[in-house]
C-alpha cells in the first residue's frame, strides 16, 4: 500500500503559489498576490523542491526563473488545477443552465475572450455561449432589438460599466513620419471611435493625411502596417511583427483615450447573463 506520509503532496494551495511565482518571477510579488508573507512563499517553494528532490527555480539576482524541471511541473500544475476547479464546480458550484448571446468587435473577441470563456466554461459547463462579432454600432442595434443579451463595445465617454482604453499610433518599423508631408492611414470603417479620435488628433495638429486603407477588422489594418504601407490607430497593448508604436521623435500627436464598456439588454438580465457578465467585467477590469 502507498504510504502517503512519505510521498510529495502537490496540493492546490502549493501549486497555485508555484504558478504565480513562475509567472511573476518574484517571490515578493507572489506573496502579495496569494496573501502570504514573502518568507512563507519561500518556505513553500523550498518544501516543494525538497519533496520533489529537484531544483525548480534558478535565482537571478532578485528574481527567479524556472529550471527544466520547473517547466515540466508548470505544465502539469496548470492541468491539475484546471481539473481541481472543474471538479469543485461540478460537485458544489452553481448549476447554471441556458444560453447567452454576446456581441463583441473581432479584435476584442480575439484579445479578451479566450481566457474569459475558458474560466466561465470551467465554472459553468452547461451554459451555451454564442458570440457574434461586428462593429459597435451594429452590435448596439442588435442589443436594442433583443438579438443579443450583452455587448462589449467602445465609447467616447465613460458609461455605467466601462474602463479607459489608451490609444496609440502603430507604424512600420522603418517608417519615419516626421519626414512625410502626407500621412498614409489604415483605419477602421466610419463610425469608429479609434478612427474619429485619430483623425481629430491629426486635424488639431495640422497634419495632412490620406486614408489609404480601410477595414472592419484589426487584422486588416495591421496587414497594411506590416506591409510598410500605412499608419494605424490601435490600443497601446497591440503588437505585431514588423510594427512599432509611435515615438516622440515621430512628431505624431497623442490620441484621446476611449472607453471599453459592457452593455446589457435593457430590462432583461437573466441569472445566466448576469453571471457571464460578471466574468467579462472581471476579465476587462470593469467594476459592476
Amino acid at each position: 500500500m502507498l504510504d502517503i506520509t512519505k510521498t510529495a503532496q502537490l496540493t492546490p494551495d502549493l501549486l497555485r503559489s508555484f504558478l504565480v511565482a513562475a509567472d511573476t518571477g518574484s517571490f515578493t510579488r507572489t506573496a502579495s498576490l496569494v496573501h502570504r508573507t514573502q518568507a512563507a512563499v519561500s518556505m513553500q517553494m523550498k518544501k516543494l523542491e525538497e519533496d520533489l528532490k529537484c531544483v525548480l527555480f534558478k535565482r537571478d539576482g532578485r528574481g527567479v526563473s524556472l529550471t527544466a524541471e520547473g517547466e515540466i511541473l508548470y505544465r502539469y500544475s496548470t492541468k491539475i488545477l484546471d481539473l481541481h476547479d472543474e471538479a469543485l464546480s461540478a460537485v458544489s458550484g452553481p448549476k447554471l443552465h441556458g444560453s447567452v448571446r454576446l456581441g463583441a468587435p473581432d479584435d476584442y473577441a480575439m484579445k479578451h475572450l479566450p481566457g474569459i470563456m475558458q474560466e466561465f466554461a470551467v465554472n459553468h459547463p452547461q451554459v451555451q455561449v454564442d458570440v457574434f462579432c461586428d462593429d459597435t454600432p451594429t452590435l448596439a442595434g442588435m442589443l436594442d432589438n433583443g438579438k443579443l443579451d450583452l455587448v462589449i463595445a467602445t465609447d467616447h465617454a465613460q458609461t455605467e460599466y466601462s474602463t479607459p482604453l489608451e490609444l496609440s499610433w502603430i507604424l512600420p518599423e522603418r517608417m519615419d513620419p516626421s519626414e512625410m508631408e502626407e500621412l498614409p492611414l489604415a483605419l477602421f470603417h466610419p463610425v469608429c471611435c479609434y478612427r474619429e479620435n485619430g483623425l481629430k488628433a491629426l486635424e488639431k495638429a495640422g497634419r495632412k493625411y490620406r486614408i489609404a486603407y480601410g477595414s472592419p477588422s484589426l487584422a486588416g489594418l495591421l496587414a497594411a502596417v506590416r506591409g510598410g504601407l500605412a499608419i494605424a490607430v490601435v490600443t497601446k497593448d497591440t503588437t505585431a511583427k514588423g510594427c512599432r508604436h509611435v515615438l516622440p521623435s515621430d512628431g505624431l500627436p497623442p490620441i484621446k483615450s476611449v472607453y471599453i464598456d459592457l452593455r446589457f439588454q435593457p430590462g432583461n438580465r437573466s441569472e445566466v447573463v448576469s453571471v457571464f457578465g460578471g466574468f467579462i467585467a472581471k476579465g476587462l477590469g470593469i467594476v459592476i
